[in-house]
């Protein structure tokens, strides 16, 4: 498996409190079978005030101690980057890492509000050759009032992922119903941990192979577990990913065909 994110780093927001529990996080996702991690901090500015090159740094320093303790586990870079107006200017200089140096990033939408002009502003990222993956939608409290929105994204380019948590009811009944609604749509594209420590939020993923085997069938399973997130790791185009099921055949075109045309129409006119 591959897990694109972590809040492992130690002493970076509101990951690993040590170096200690980080190293012990690792060997969680290396006996689950993980081998390749990304640590993906907050980036929020006023309060999350991390940028690519400090990760980086991080990220050495554990991948060091990692190597020393004979932790057979890989780390990469990204960051759960908030949708702020900012976003693509730190993008397009560097100081918001992509995953692994990818055109994908991890994009989180505020918890509890929906973002003013939400669909507009992960559009005009995606129309600048980023590709958000929106993170968690089950566990946001908005989803409800807009679903579509989420869908739409989905149908223009970007990705959404999953936590494994939500998938085997961690988060609680409401955050389960909406990953099993997205699974069943065949809007999902990978599952990933967004581990934080070693108990209830671990980087712990496999639990979730079961469900999601009974929702999509054990290739679909590999696919978020595996395959796309090893494309992100290689920046192959979506249009050269095998979509989630509910966006294959003419949605799969929809990115780089009709949707965006008729999106950039639409920007034009703002």
């Amino acid at each position: 498996m591959i897990d694109l994110h972590t809040h492992l780093l130690p002493g970076i927001d509101d990951g690993a409190d040590s170096l200690e529990t980080a190293l012990e996080m690792a060997r969680i996702a290396v006996q689950d079978g993980t081998t390749v991690l990304a640590c993906t901090p907050h980036i929020y500015p006023g309060l999350y005030m991390n940028d690519a090159a400090g990760i980086g740094r991080e990220r050495d320093k554990l991948q060091a101690a990692l190597d020393t303790f004979g932790i057979p586990l890989r780390l990469t870079i990204g960051a759960d980057a908030h949708l702020v107006p900012e976003l693509l200017d730190g993008l397009q200089t560097g100081r918001v890492p992509t995953l692994a140096g990818s055109r994908y990033f991890l994009l989180e939408p505020a918890h509890h509000v929906a973002p003013p002009g939400f669909e507009q502003l992960v559009l005009e990222i995606l129309l600048a050759g980023y590709v958000p993956v929106i993170t968690h939608p089950e566990r946001l409290t908005w989803i409800e009032d807009h679903y579509p929105s989420f869908v739409n994204l989905a149908c223009q380019g970007c990705w959404l992922q999953l936590t494994a948590g939500s998938i085997v009811g961690k988060f609680g009944k409401r955050a389960r119903y909406w990953s099993e609604r997205l699974l069943d749509e065949g809007m999902v594209h990978i599952v990933a941990s967004d581990a934080h420590t070693t108990g209830r939020r671990s980087p712990r993923m496999s639990d979730a192979i079961p469900v999601l085997e009974r929702h999509v069938g054990a290739e679909e399973t590999r696919r978020l577990l595996e395959a796309r997130p090893q494309a992100i790791l290689d920046d192959r185009p979506v249009d050269q990913v095998a979509p989630p099921p509910g966006l294959s055949g003419d949605a799969r075109t929809r990115p780089a065909g009709r949707g965006l045309a008729r999106l950039r129409r639409l920007l034009a006119r703002h």
